[in-house]
């Protein structure tokens, strides 16, 4: 079994930990629709798959035909 051969101390450890608590959730606008969205995730707005202000799928054209 794995152990550590020095102690980790308080300070240590616990700025380790400080990353864990999440405060609210990081909201911005797209610039292609204006629509919000969490950041670094795709949205999807009027059939479409957004991500970065492009259209990643567009689910319009398959409805049409």
């Amino acid at each position: 079994m794995a152990h550590p051969k020095r102690k980790i101390s308080k300070t240590r450890r616990d700025k380790r930990r400080t990353h864990y608590k999440a405060s609210t959730p990081q909201i911005g606008t797209c610039s292609a629709t204006g629509e919000a969205h969490l950041y670094h995730r795709a949205h999807w707005h009027e059939g479409k798959l957004y991500y970065r202000g492009k259209v990643l799928i567009d689910q319009t054209e398959a409805a049409e035909a």
